[in-house]
């Protein structure tokens, strides 16, 4: 069956392995190795290799081909502040732009999330949240911003840990607050609530560390961009 697998659905799978740090940053991604990994032919490994490098999860090396990248403390704290001015955006722009469809779909999750806050598990509540952010995302109607949004938040994934909310059900009143304001309409209230929202998600976010990489120290903010200002 080698071939019949898209270049597409190769990319998906080497980039989930490399937001579970399957494979780790550094690591050498051989073309032939990935191919069996896989099971699929050299081609559609290379063009996912290509892909992937476009958005940033792998990097070319002199003598040693493609690698998965090693990105710095400060692109990851830049990763933060990105999310913190195109969220607000998608959330303006649902609340102009949302369908029935979309609506129906948010008030769902937030009456879930709501109820796994109470009696749910960390895990249900970090997927409910990702399934929430994406859905407002698709609501925008704007593709461009929506493929935006998805990929900084796999590699915000990939760069960060995130504990378990210690305000798990304030986050989702949070996120009821947010879907009230998208379905009303109103634009501002919307853009204002979602950038209070990620302002208060901040301390949740840890950055994760290659192995035998330099211990932080503790006292030192993660988000060194935000420590700068």
């Amino acid at each position: 069956m080698r071939g019949h697998i898209s270049a597409h659905a190769v990319c998906t799978a080497i980039r989930e392995d490399i937001v579970s740090g399957a494979l780790a940053p550094g690591s050498r991604l051989i073309e032939e190795i990935l191919a069996a990994r896989y099971g699929v032919s050299r081609v559609p490994v290379r063009e996912a290799l290509r892909t992937l490098q476009s958005e940033g999860f792998v990097t070319t090396r002199h003598h040693a081909g493609a690698c998965v990248a090693e990105p710095t403390e400060q692109e990851a704290a830049d990763l933060l502040d990105v999310r913190a001015l195109l969220e607000p955006l998608g959330a303006a722009r649902a609340a102009a732009r949302r369908s029935p469809e979309h609506l129906k779909v948010l008030r769902g999750l937030v009456r879930l999330g709501r109820e796994r806050a109470r009696h749910g598990s960390p895990a249900d509540l970090r997927q409910l949240d990702a399934w929430f952010h994406e859905t407002l995302a698709r609501a925008a109607g704007s593709p461009s911003l929506t493929a935006l949004l998805t990929q900084l938040r796999r590699k915000i994934e990939w760069m960060y840990a995130v504990e378990p909310p210690a305000r798990a059900g304030e986050s989702w009143d949070e996120h009821g607050a947010v879907l009230d304001a998208v379905a009303r309409g109103d634009v501002e209230r919307a853009r204002s609530l979602m950038a209070a929202h990620i302002e208060r998600s901040l301390p949740v976010y840890r950055l994760r560390r290659p192995a035998g990489a330099a211990v932080r120290d503790p006292k030192r903010p993660v988000n060194t961009a935000r420590a700068r200002s």
